[in-house]
């Protein structure tokens, strides 16, 4: 094979070598020429025009970003350690290649930046009870900054909330004295139940003073029951009334 052919072909496949770009689906190529945009491509067959065009890809699959622990002073003057998890996407792979240098590490700056922001504006006990509220305003405001960028947040989750351990402990205090203050409250209003149905019970034996003898074979019978080695039987005072005449007159 003559030499120029032999030049031809490698110069061909050096060519198409250095041309020819494959995309996968998820995939886009920013193409400059000669430093100027063009625009994106793909996904697929792409062909550069070699040394004059370069491509940069953007995945548009969601990523997902681990905010480092912050450490946060709370509205009421609580140290805490917190961190978060970030899922976002690249809608427009323009912008997040021209208009800002490094769109992960720019994500992940403001993330940090929002995230004690907006945190340091709540007391702990919100904090703690109503993170759904402040994961959905870290969003929001993420979301309205990275928009010109090309971005969309579309998540923030708050993973972990490291709290000092003096409060660990004064939050456990907190706990079982609340758990106390409720059991003390439900104890009075079984007490009070209680004494209700025993007025309800005297109600009906003063209506019905036979009731009052039957329950008091009842409870014989109760006691009875058990290996008992005494057993008391109360007396009404009916019963004595008229031995209490001749007992006054036998000690005159």
């Amino acid at each position: 094979m003559p030499l120029p052919i032999i030049v031809l072909i490698v110069f061909v496949v050096m060519f198409l070598w250095s041309a020819i770009r494959v995309l996968n689906e998820y995939e886009r190529g920013v193409i400059f020429r000669l430093g100027r945009l063009i625009g994106s491509k793909g996904p697929g067959l792409i062909i550069l025009i070699p040394i004059i065009d370069k491509m940069q890809k953007v995945s548009l699959r969601l990523e997902v970003l681990d905010v480092p622990s912050q450490d946060i002073i709370t509205k009421d003057n609580v140290s805490v350690k917190v961190n978060a998890v970030i899922y976002f996407r690249v809608m427009e792979p323009n912008k997040a290649i021209v208009d800002v240098a490094n769109y992960m590490y720019a994500t992940s700056q403001l993330a940090q930046t929002t995230l004690r922001s907006v945190l340091g504006q709540a007391e702990l006990d919100e904090l703690l009870a109503e993170r759904d509220k402040l994961n959905l305003q870290i969003q929001e405001i993420l979301d309205k900054q990275t928009d010109p960028w090309g971005i969309k947040v579309s998540n923030v989750e708050v993973k972990h909330i490291d709290l000092p351990d003096e409060m660990k402990r004064a939050m456990a205090k907190q706990a079982e004295a609340e758990r106390e203050r409720r059991a003390k409250v439900i104890h009075a209003e079984g007490e009070s139940q209680a004494a209700g149905k025993l007025a309800e019970a005297a109600k009906q034996i003063a209506v019905e003073p036979i009731a009052l003898q039957l329950r008091y074979l009842q409870t014989l019978s109760e006691v009875a029951t058990e290996n008992n080695s005494t057993t008391l039987f109360p007396i009404p005072i009916d019963l004595l009334k008229p031995f209490m005449p001749k007992l006054g007159e036998g000690s005159k």
